[in-house]
């Protein structure tokens, strides 16, 4: 794995330098529903104008392509009926009573952390009460800032930002308040055997490919990502799970693992585009712990970087493989999303 010794406040001075540039972000969500089933969909972002920003080890930027307008619709998936990987069920949760303003006197959400969270393994957080974590700030080597802003706390422990959830607890989440992930989105041109762009027949416009996983929990093709290392940069997170994921970099020998380092060392300190950073809608999430994320999409343009690179599978991943970006291909959650944005921001066939 591509560690080394971070600066363990970078990630948060990476959230005001967002804040500073406006960056919004805003939820997508499914509408109201009687039931309330696990429909897998993320909120996207959206900003006005191209803004150019670097850091000392970012170079990002966001579009001028707009997607969704704000909804202040509630969250659907953290309301799930039942809780993934256990036969524990939800506090039934109406969509009028998620926002934590409602006066409420009859919940009586469930209270449930999974037994492997509980046994304190390295990336978990021990019960409250037996240690003081610092909320709303970078705390130690972890970072329990949130890109909604502040969140309240009762009786110690953090509400989630979009409100109720029908469970409280950690659930599978590792962390009190914020879990932060990472999702890379890598892409190139479809060309043909010339290295020409090759076209969609109907849309006439250049196909782009992106590297996908089949994720064994669920079965679903996906983006690669995973939760960023307590003091770890996100965009060092970005390029492991990518490596990881992807090109199971773990698993080749030194000096094929020194190749791999090399491309995706490149494509990864090029200019990303920002697709999104936020509160994710995840059927994991509690009334105190809850999943955010931030999604880059960094483009292998002349086709000469990761994209000659042979693609394997991680532990985390069934399958990988390079797939035509396509409205008509089904992703997990709302990546399909994302890649929807990914392709308006470069011209490309949806």
């Amino acid at each position: 794995m591509f560690h080394s010794l971070l600066r363990l406040d970078w990630i948060g001075r990476l959230r005001l330098v967002l804040t500073l540039f406006r960056l919004p972000n805003t939820v997508c969500t499914l509408g109201t529903r009687p039931v309330i089933s696990c429909p897998l969909s993320h909120p996207l972002s959206t900003s006005q104008t191209i803004r150019p920003f670097t850091t000392s080890d970012c170079n990002l930027y966001t579009t001028s392509v707009k997607t969704m307008p704000f909804s202040s619709k509630p969250h659907i998936k953290s309301r799930c009926q039942q809780y993934p990987g256990s036969k524990v069920k939800r506090f039934p949760v109406p969509d009028d009573k998620v926002d934590w303003s409602q006066n409420w006197p009859q919940y009586k959400p469930v209270s449930y952390t999974d037994p492997s969270v509980l046994k304190t393994p390295v990336w978990a957080d021990p019960d409250i009460g037996t240690f003081s974590p610092k909320f709303n700030a970078v705390d130690g080597v972890v970072d329990r800032t949130s890109f909604e802003g502040i969140y309240k706390l009762d009786n110690g422990k953090p509400l989630n930002p979009r409100g109720r959830t029908g469970l409280t607890g950690r659930g599978l989440l590792g962390k009190w308040g914020p879990n932060h992930a990472a999702d890379p989105i890598v892409t190139r041109w479809k060309v043909d055997a010339k290295g020409a762009k090759m076209q969609h027949l109907v849309s006439k416009q250049p196909i782009l490919q992106f590297v996908s996983i089949k994720r064994k929990d669920c079965g679903e093709w996906a983006i690669p990502g995973g939760m960023v290392d307590a003091g770890e940069q996100v965009s060092l997170t970005l390029q492991r799970e990518f490596s990881e994921e992807a090109l199971n970099s773990l698993a080749v020998p030194p000096s094929e693992r020194a190749k791999i380092h090399e491309r995706i060392t490149k494509l990864f300190k090029s200019k990303g585009f920002l697709v999104f950073k936020g509160y994710v809608d995840d059927p994991r999430n509690t009334d105190n712990a809850w999943m955010e994320t931030v999604a880059v999409n960094f483009h292998d343009e002349t086709g000469n970087s990761v994209s000659e690179l042979p693609l394997q599978a991680g532990d985390d991943a069934g399958h990988v493989q390079w797939v035509d970006v396509d409205s008509s291909f089904p992703l997990y959650a709302s990546h399909s999303q994302f890649l929807e944005l990914v392709a308006k921001e470069r011209k490309a066939h949806w």
